[in-house]
């Protein structure tokens, strides 16, 4: 297999501006320049039409050759056009291909950098870099050489025509541009110190930020917004004092530029009138003069506003480049040839750490292990045993001493091999935005691309490997819950088919025994515990025209509720409702289980508590269209069985169910294939599998009834040989923004379970199971004593020590120091600084 050859030995943050405006646009750029030179040949052409015109065709009265000069002027200033929209589209396309390559160059330098670069720099500032800062630099590299060297051209050749009208007047005229050429970099090397503050103060800011809305959960528990607000109300009032001293230097340059620009005219007029008055100058000469002196200025103020564009690109770019311009710890390019086989032994010698402070975290530890061996790293906290397993881990370069692996120093090991034979899983591990099965492919996938060339695309493992890894981690029932909560589509005939043998297996077989925990749909039985709407419906809307949340402002639901005379039944219900919202605490744990319940916020309690003083003793039909909407809606939503603080009239609730029979009838003449209706043989579309399978409605959130209906339809699903097809869907989970919608436990789960599927010889685990409940833990334990004995080397800083039996070795560290190491019968017969561990948490 061929490998990548290796990048250009120029590091990223060393390449010059210029370097980007070339690289992949030269073909581009030499096109431009074809352009260019048409454009300037073209915005000289009219400016001799306009002498021909005056002095030729009017003053002669050719009427022929005044038509065609200003053909020519026509066909000439329609060229200028073309071009300059060709040259603007070529400038933006090598703008874009700039920025493209810049980001993908910084970036990937960026993530080669060392781990400890990253505990000192904020996110909002690497973001704000890659963004904001190098757009800039991408949009001069677009008109690095397209502006300059049109510009001058097109001074160039104004000015040649200008000597050739009249050498005296144009001297004159151009004796402006020298002053302003002095002039204009004294004012922008003043503008240039104010905008490095400007792009120092804006990272500062960034940072701040970011860093806020990071902590926000500490902030808002704390309540430090005083704190926070004070810190961002000064870098904002500092970055503000500088862009103003900014903004005044930046209008400085662009004042003295147009004034000095119209004293061109001045001159024009002033010295070429006299010129014409002594005959010395023809009057069609003074106007294409006057044209060109004109123009003459569109070039110079196009080279004075790049001048400035250079200067605010090269301080954003290169300060941005200097921020970042540190040697990465490793060879991004990774390849197979520098991965060796190991067996997992492990040999530390004196190794010390000390941060880039000289604060020393590790002082000569000392220890080995065999190929197999398990080893639990305890100690108080703040000891040194996350350290020193980011060391083995090549996470940081330790200072001093030795570890070996296999007899290979970790140093001088690549990172091929690192990533190959070492599997770390941190106690907080890092989830990515996107779907499960990507997360748990993610350290596979690095590892085996390392073999990969470059036309090879990665294979997966088989979906049984999948799953071994998600039940091995704890983490399988999750997954098949989450496929449970997907949908299936119309043409998927055969698993809908099969979820309907299984809703039906589950009532038969299990039906009568879950009575206590499911309340089962039943056409002829109002249902507790779903709510109103859906008793009248019996069914769920597929049109997001009825929406359940928004039927009591939909004027269709509302006709029917007139019709079946359930109006004013359901405006009383829903002003006892809101009128007990607003009666109960505030901050009862009633009042939120309402709140939560009706997926309500505290502020509709305020809009609640206006309705009912409008109300007053007056009937709900009283109140205003809106009025009314919000009381039906809080009705619609009710549900007795999960709000038993206020009862539901025996007479309503036969009234809907009289209703429900009318609904159906009523609802698919008004608007057909609106809704999908509960019908026991039926697949219900705009319900999830598990609910289809369930055809009913959970009474009580106990964990235990829960894990038992999670149990049995587990069975059914393998009766149907449908596992693997619910846990595939429920792999292509979307876990939200960095996996906020897995909780804390589910997080270490997946992240055990992606070492586990990249099958490293030696596993490092940083507290990975602290988050885990008893069961969970009991179960990672199981695995590493009955699966991995032998067959990985096993390193876990332990938190909870009632499982540390089971391990092979012992590791006791305090103040950066292996104060005690062996088995546990012999650190315990010691009763030495283990058995003071243990006896302080009994």
């Amino acid at each position: 297999m061929t490998q990548p050859k290796p990048s250009s030995p120029l590091r990223t943050t060393r390449k010059s501006l210029f370097h980007w405006a070339v690289k992949g646009n030269l073909k581009s750029q030499l096109v431009l320049l074809l352009v260019i030179t048409g454009m300037v040949f073209f915005r000289v052409v009219p400016l001799e039409m306009q002498k021909r015109i005056v002095n030729e065709a009017i003053s002669m009265q050719k009427y022929g050759d005044l038509l065609t000069y200003c053909g020519i002027y026509l066909l000439a200033v329609t060229a200028t056009a073309v071009m300059k929209l060709a040259t603007n589209y070529l400038q933006a396309s090598i703008g874009e291909r700039a920025m493209l390559a810049m980001r993908k160059e910084l970036y990937g330098h960026i993530i080669d950098l060392p781990l400890q670069f990253f505990r000192n720099t904020q996110p909002g500032m690497v973001v704000s870099s890659l963004m904001t800062e190098l757009s800039t630099a991408a949009n001069f590299a677009g008109m690095a050489l397209a502006v300059p060297i049109s510009n001058v051209l097109t001074l160039l050749a104004f000015a040649g025509y200008l000597l050739w009208l009249n050498t005296k007047l144009a001297l004159a005229t151009l004796g402006i541009y020298p002053v302003v050429a002095f002039l204009i970099p004294y004012f922008q090397k003043k503008a240039n110190r104010l905008n490095k503050q400007r792009v120092d103060q804006s990272r500062l800011l960034s940072s701040q930020i970011a860093e806020s809305i990071t902590g926000v959960t500490e902030i808002n528990v704390h309540g430090a917004y005083t704190q926070e607000k004070r810190k961002f109300d000064f870098l904002a009032e500092g970055l503000r004092n500088i862009r103003t001293k900014w903004s005044l230097l930046r209008f400085s340059i662009k004042t003295v530029n147009n004034y000095f620009a119209s004293l061109g005219p001045f001159v024009v007029f002033l010295f070429g009138g006299y010129l014409v008055m002594e005959g010395q100058l023809e009057l069609g000469s003074l106007v294409a003069f006057l044209s060109a002196q004109e123009k003459l200025y569109d070039p110079w103020k196009e080279l004075i506003e790049y001048y400035q564009v250079y200067q605010d690109a090269s301080v954003r770019y290169y300060r941005t480049m200097q921020y970042f311009d540190i040697a990465p710890e490793h060879d991004s390019q990774i390849t197979m040839d520098s991965v060796q086989k190991m067996d997992g032994r492990l040999d530390i010698s004196n190794v010390g750490y000390c941060t880039s402070h000289g604060i020393a975290l590790l002082k000569n530890v000392s220890f080995s292990l065999q190929a197999g061996e398990h080893m639990a790293l305890v100690g108080f906290s703040g000891s040194g045993k996350s350290t020193l397993v980011q060391c083995i881990a090549k996470m940081f370069d330790y200072s001093s001493g030795s570890i070996r692996l296999d007899d290979r120093e970790v140093k001088d090991m690549t990172k091929a091999e690192i990533i190959q034979h070492i599997g770390y899983i941190a106690q907080q591990p890092f989830i990515f935005s996107g779907t499960i099965r990507e997360n748990l492919l993610y350290a596979h996938q690095a590892a085996e691309e390392i073999y990969l060339s470059p036309e090879e695309e990665y294979q997966p493992p088989v979906l049984d490997y999948l799953i071994l890894a998600l039940q091995q981690a704890g983490i399988f029932v999750d997954v098949i819950r989450f496929g449970l909560n997907s949908f299936l589509n119309r043409g998927e005939s055969d698993m809908i088919a099969r979820v309907v043998r299984m809703r039906e297996q589950f009532r038969e077989n299990y039906g009568e025994s879950l009575e206590q925990d499911i309340e089962f749909y039943r056409k002829d039985q109002y249902l507790q515990y779903a709510d109103v709407a859906e008793n009248i419906i019996f069914g769920t809307p597929v049109d997001n025209t009825f929406l359940q949340s928004t039927l009591g402002s939909n004027q269709l639901f509302r006709t029917f509720l007139d019709e079946m005379e359930l109006t004013d039944a359901l405006l009383n219900l829903g002003a006892d409702l809101a009128q007990w919202a607003v009666d109960a605490p505030a901050d009862s744990e009633e009042t939120a289980h309402f709140l939560e319940v009706l997926s309500l916020s505290p502020d509709h309690l305020d809009r609640y508590r206006r309705i009912l003083i409008r109300l007053g003793d007056r009937h709900p039909t009283s109140l205003s269209t809106d009025g009314q909407a919000t009381l039906l809606s809080l009705a619609l939503q009710f549900s007795p069985g999960q709000q038993n603080f206020v009862k539901i009239p025996t007479d309503l609730e036969e009234k809907v169910l009289r209703s429900r029979l009318e609904w159906r009838e009523w609802s698919e003449n008004a608007f057909p294939d609106a809704f999908a209706y509960f019908e026991e043989d039926k697949y219900i579309h705009g319900q999830s599998i598990f609910n289809n399978i369930l055809l009913g409605r959970m009474k009580t959130e106990r964990i235990q009834a829960q894990e038992t209906i999670s149990q049995i339809i587990i069975r059914l699903l393998i009766e149907e040989d449908c596992l693997e097809a619910i846990a595939e869907a429920g792999m292509e989970y979307h876990l939200g923004s960095m996996g906020n919608l897995l909780s804390g436990g589910q997080k270490q789960k997946l992240a055990i379970a992606r070492v586990l599927l990249k099958d490293p010889k030696i596993v490092l685990m940083d507290e990975s199971t602290s988050a885990l409940d008893n069961k969970s833990q009991s179960r990672i334990q199981h695995l590493i004593e009955q699966q991995w004995r032998n067959r990985r080397t096993v390193i876990a800083v332990v938190h909870r020590m009632d499982n540390i039996e089971s391990f092979d070795k012992i590791a006791v560290m305090k103040d950066g120091k292996l104060m005690e190491f062996g088995t546990y019968d012999e650190l315990m017969d010691k009763k030495a600084l283990l058995y003071e561990l243990l006896s302080g948490q009994e």
